[in-house]
This record gives C-alpha cells, structure tokens and sequence, in this order.
C-alpha cells in the first residue's frame, strides 16, 4: 500500500535517514520541510496520510505544529522523531495528538513497527 508522507526536520541528514527507512515501496509520494513553518505550508498545499515530525527545529518547532494542527483541524496521522527522550516530551506529543513516538536516533524496525500499526487503523 503507498501513502504520501511529509518529513519534517531541519537536517538533511536525518530527512535522507527516515525516508530510506520506509518499507520497500511504502511511500508513494515524499515531501520534505526543514521546519515547522515550511511543514505548516506544505500541509496546506496538501495533506498528506502521515507525517514524521522532529521537535527541535528552528523557526516553528514540533510541538507548535502540533499544535497549529490541532487548531486548524488538520487530520494527519504524525510520528514524532526526536532525541529528547524525556518522559514529559512524549506525553506532551501524545497530548498534541501525534500518533506515536520514536526517539532518535530511531530503529528501523521500530519505524516498520509503528507504519504497520499505523496502516491497520
């Protein structure tokens, strides 16, 4: 099944690392935005069936397009990738209403696990 995604994260790196962690003809179409204000325009360009979001970025982090998505009701399955492994970071996500949490650096299998978790919805 092929979905469109949306990565979002202010290194090229990790944008390249997350796309080649996808399942083998999983995405069919991937954008990508280096922050959260490029992520909030391309949302509203189209939106895709899932986006994989980093918390810390510059000019619009994570959680403000969380939270702009909430506030715009924009109906997005996130996963948030992220190096802040803090207990309180993932509930306040959750709370934003991303779907799940992977911490960075992320497993490629555990990235599988929650996009099969994902597509059974």
């Amino acid at each position: 099944m092929s979905h469109s995604v949306l990565v979002v994260d202010d290194s090229a790196m990790s944008r390249k690392l997350i796309i080649r962690g996808f399942p083998a003809d999983w995405a069919s179409e991937v954008r990508q935005a280096s922050n959260g204000r490029e992520a909030l325009a391309a949302l509203a360009e189209a939106l895709p069936d899932i986006m994989l979001l980093d918390l810390t970025m510059p000019e619009m982090d994570g959680y403000e397009v969380l939270a702009k998505c909430q506030e715009r009701a924009l109906d997005v399955c996130t996963i948030v990738l992220s190096a802040d492994v803090q207990p309180r970071a993932e509930a306040r996500v959750m709370g934003l209403g991303a779907a799940a949490f992977l911490k960075k650096p992320f497993d490629r299998s555990a990235l599988e696990s929650v996009l099969v978790r994902i597509e059974k919805r």
